[in-house]
């Protein structure tokens, strides 16, 4: 090829480049005449490649398109329908996922380098780049979606609901491609649905609904994300979905209602913000999001949403400076991502009342903002103009080598390159434009999220004198007259602590730097402790965590730069000395206090297992130390934050034992899966199971607290180990050993690593006394073998106990099979007569037994569990009623709980004109004083007495049951 034909349009360029350009030119006209194009067009692609290795490397191996005489220049101008109708055109000639994978590939490559070309030489506005792309991908996964559902409809039959409708999928877009302001070399993030359960219609092999969009959804995700000879389609990522990586694939509308409205946390909120439906069954999908837009959308001005985007900015941060992030022009300072947040910020706390703001696109709120005031017309005009630049900026970095990146490119020449897509001669005048954009984003960003700082002279005259009256070592009246200024309530006492502290071998030995440090700290403490109810008692709990990380100033450096942190440290203290213990024994989880905002709000179970299962995943399996150290922290952090939550009046108690009965879950399915695959490394896996699906054949049954959902703070844990299996199989690993020593050995190891102390405590005490024939029995059990205790030597109050079991974790078949058996044993016809005196016999036994002891019958009468009238009276009428009913009315087995099955006692009249009503409430208040007696500790003087009301009501009602007048 002459090069005299493109020379001209490479005077001006670089010679590196230039060479490069002319390289790839002369590859060109191997296949084609590039003398024929006219010059426009050769201007035009010079111009390109001096802007984009993709264009250069994609025109490279597809030159026809240059040649193109369909009427669809390279760099001309398609609208969405004419993309979509052009796709689903070149669509029709596929007939297997392989060809349809072709055919995307090389559609996307051909749009993209139209649209990239478009806007690297300016000739398309940011507009029309942003919804070009975004109706790429639109009508990628639409089409492909299309293709792949009629493939699967041939072979599993049409999916249709209960009352014969069919079903179709639905695709979110969420973040830039719902809002249709998609990157040019962005992922896309998806979130599928269908609206209803049901089956397929097949004539001899129907499959479930859920079971046919989630391989159909997978289908989809390997269609457009898969590496091929032709590249990939789009990336995709489903991590936004309900219960994110651990959630099912697709959901059915009752189940996304049912999570957004219970589960929904608020950084979904600002994600759901974004969303759009792109494919599928467009009507279906519009009323999906009139489920979700409540969450969204609050009727009120929801100003909490702040605090929200403080704490998200603070994250973000945090982990941009980490990587050095002031080269990324998305997530670092003055970036892209601050100018989403401020305006999602008022979307979130005016959109529930400003139908306006409830929109996923960014630049027509701009205009909506300004309008109403939410925010001063300068930081509008000043976010608006550098928004658009930063996204130009943004599509020049990204259309080099189509890779999805924000950062600044490191080498010189790339960035002149990125200058000239940007319209400067050299990327200093570029950088200087930029860096005035992101001052200005920066500033607003500042002052729009500023938090109140501490500048009361009052507060810093008040920590000056407690340092003077430390470092001058005033004597004991100096102390004690500034204590009792300062409101506490025993200055000679407070005095006497922190003498002992200066004075301690403890302190002696701090280095000069760790003093310093505690020099820092003593004088906010003082003041954040004078602010309490009881300053004296205050300060001594709190000196007992002193104490403890004295060696580890760190810790108070955290509270002294963290007032927030150290304020609510004391508050809690001063309620609880349980708290005060329980960051002494492990201060790591100090740091749960950074967060007050999610310090109240314990995560729900879903939130729990996949945090827990994160934890899990950073440890080398075979360390099972770390591992069990990992659990034990996570418990402690965790166990603080309910107890948070039920001191600040944040959780009501049921609340309370679901988060802690939830958290114990959590840590036994956890301990199951660590000493499932400790044992199957060593042992193979048990004969008869379907291992590649996870069979285990196995499951762990919670009885009594654990049960019933009711776990307080120090509950231990109850259980019982069952499994399915051959017996006289073996595992099929090197080391076999039989099926039955396996199972019990795994109990074994279960059991080691709940607990087991290590130097991060224990998990749980576990009993096992529950199981067959108690501690004389095998620590693990087969259903056969359970089933044939329960029904031929079990005792009635082994039955009772199984009135509150309940599957843990485990194999879903065999926990379907225990619920199925625990429901045929409890549901035995019974002689109520014989049922009445047994129950009564077993209640006498236990009474006799507290008088032993809690040494004497006045002690044992008033203890709120074991007293006449007390908790143990409620749940054994509750255990009777459910054991006499059960035959006649089996939903009396649904639950597990007290609560509910007084309810259902209530509900089926089982006890005709017994009203049991005041046995609920009189349940809960008992259990709320034995919370709050763990959590206040021996200064909370708590009995049956203090509860006459109650414990007359409970006599009262016990004696009509059991007809004792």
């Amino acid at each position: 090829m002459p090069l005299s034909v493109i020379t001209p349009y490479l005077e001006e360029l670089p010679s590196p480049l230039s060479a490069q350009i002319e390289r790839c030119w002369e590859r060109i006209g191997e296949a084609i005449d590039v003398i024929q194009l006219n010059e426009q067009l050769i201007e035009s692609v010079t111009q390109a490649f001096a802007r984009s290795d993709f264009i250069m490397d994609s025109l490279s191996r597809y030159p026809q398109w240059l040649e193109d005489d369909t009427g669809n220049p390279v760099f001309g101008e398609q609208s969405p329908q004419h993309m979509r109708d052009r796709l689903a055109e070149k669509l029709l000639s596929a007939t297997d996922e392989a060809s349809l994978m072709k055919a995307l590939r090389e559609f996307r490559c051909r749009q993209m380098v139209r649209i990239i070309g478009r806007d690297l030489l300016q000739r398309a506005s940011l507009d029309e780049t942003l919804v070009s792309m975004s109706a790429l991908a639109d009508c990628c996964v639409d089409l492909a979606l299309q293709k792949l559902y009629g493939w699967a409809v041939q072979k599993h039959g049409v999916p249709r609901d209960r009352q014969g409708e069919q079903q179709y999928l639905i695709v979110l877009g969420m973040g830039k491609l719902g809002a249709r302001e998609l990157n040019v070399s962005s992922d896309i993030d998806l979130i599928f649905a269908f609206p209803r359960a049901g089956e397929t219609d097949h004539a001899s092999k129907p499959i479930d609904n859920q079971q046919f969009f989630n391989r159909l959804g997978q289908r989809l995700i390997n269609v457009l994300d898969q590496q091929t000879a032709e590249g990939f389609v789009f990336r995709v990522d489903m991590r936004l979905r309900p219960y994110g990586g651990s959630g099912s694939l697709t959901l059915n509308f009752a189940a996304f209602e049912d999570y957004y409205q219970n589960q929904g946390r608020e950084w979904e909120r600002f994600a759901m913000i974004k969303s759009r439906v792109i494919a599928g069954d467009a009507r279906k999908g519009e009323e999906l999001l009139e489920i979700v837009r409540p969450f969204v959308y609050r009727r009120y001005a929801d100003f909490s949403s702040f605090q929200a985007l403080r704490d998200m900015k603070r994250m973000i941060m945090s982990e941009v400076h980490r990587k050095g992030g002031d080269q990324n022009i998305k997530l670092g300072e003055g970036g892209i991502r601050e100018i989403e947040f401020i305006v999602q910020a008022c979307q979130l706390i005016y959109g529930g009342r400003d139908m306006r703001l409830q929109t996923p696109v960014l630049i027509p709120l701009f205009r909506v903002i300004a309008e109403e005031g939410y925010l001063p017309d300068s930081w509008l005009q000043q976010l608006e103009q550098a928004n658009a630049f930063l996204r130009r900026l943004e599509h020049a970095i990204q259309g080099l080598k189509d890779q999805q990146t924000q950062l600044i490119p490191a080498d010189e020449f790339s960035r002149e390159r990125v200058a000239m897509s940007m319209g400067f001669d050299a990327w200093g005048a570029c950088l200087s434009e930029l860096d005035k954009h992101r001052a200005a984003v920066s500033r607003i960003f500042a002052e729009f999220l500023r938090e109140e700082e501490n500048d009361d002279p009052e507060e810093q005259a008040e920590e000056s004198a407690w340092l003077h009256l430390w470092q001058a070592q005033g004597d004991e009246d100096a102390w004690v007259k500034a204590l009792n200024q300062a409101g506490f309530e025993s200055p000679a006492e407070t005095f006497a602590l922190v003498d002992e502290l200066r004075h301690s071998r403890q302190y002696g030995v701090m280095s000069s730097e760790a003093k310093s440090r505690f020099e820092q700290f003593l004088p906010p403490l003082l003041c954040a402790v004078s602010d309490c109810e009881r300053p004296s008692v205050t300060f001594e709990r709190v000196m007992g965590f002193v104490r403890g990380v004295l060696g580890r100033t760190v810790y108070l450096v955290l509270l002294y730069e963290n007032p927030g942190a150290l304020s609510l440290l004391c508050q809690l203290c001063s309620e609880s000395p349980w708290i005060s213990e329980h960051l002494s024994k492990s201060p790591v989880i100090l740091d749960e206090l950074l967060d007050a905002q999610n310090l109240y709000r314990p995560p729900a179970k879903d939130e729990l297992q996949d945090e827990l299962r994160q934890h899990l995943l950073r440890i080398p399996r075979e360390d099972l130390e770390a591992q069990m150290d990992a659990l034990r922290h996570f418990k402690q952090s965790h166990m603080l934050r309910v107890a948070a939550a039920e001191l600040g009046g944040k959780l009501p108690l049921m609340k309370v034992s679901d988060y802690l009965t939830w958290l114990a879950e959590a840590l036994v399915e956890a301990s199951v899966e660590l000493a499932w695959t400790n044992m199957t490394e060593k042992y193979g896996v048990p004969s008869g199971l379907h291992a590649e699906a996870g069979d285990k054949g196995f499951i762990a049954v919670g009885y009594g607290k654990l049960g019933g959902i009711e776990l307080g703070y120090s509950s231990d844990l109850d259980m019982v180990f069952i499994y399915r299996g051959d017996d006289h199989g073996a595992t099929n690993g090197e080391r076999s050993i039989n099926n039955q020593m396996f199972y019990t050995r795994l109990g074994q190891r279960i059991i080691h690593i709940l607990s087991t102390q290590t130097t991060q405590g224990d998990l749980y005490e576990v009993d096992m006394r529950l199981r067959p024939s108690g501690n004389s029995g095998m620590l693990v059990s087969s259903l056969a073998a359970f089933e044939k205790y329960q029904r031929q030597d079990a005792w009635t109050w082994e039955h009772q106990a199984l009135v509150r079991a309940r599957a843990i974790c485990g194999d879903a078949a065999l926990i379907n099979e225990f619920y199925c058996l625990r429901e045929a044993i409890l549901a035995q016809p019974r002689d109520l007569a014989k049922l009445r005196e047994e129950v009564l016999g077993m209640r006498d036994k236990m009474r006799r037994a507290a008088v032993d002891k809690f040494k004497g019958e006045e002690a044992a009468r008033q203890h709120m569990k074991q007293g006449e009238g007390g908790l143990i009276d409620i749940e054994f009428i509750t255990q009777y009623g459910v054991l006499a009913y059960a035959s006649e009315y089996p939903e009396l087995l649904q639950w597990s709980d007290n609560i509910r099955q007084l309810e259902s006692l209530i509900e089926l009249k089982c006890f005709k004109d017994i009203d049991l009503a005041p046995l609920m409430d009189a349940y809960r208040t008992l259990r709320s004083a034995m919370h709050r007696k763990t959590l206040a500790g021996k200064e909370y003087h708590v009995s049956l007495a203090d509860f006459e009301a109650v414990r007359t009501d409970v006599v009262r009602i016990w004696r009509a049951v059991f007809a004792l007048e």
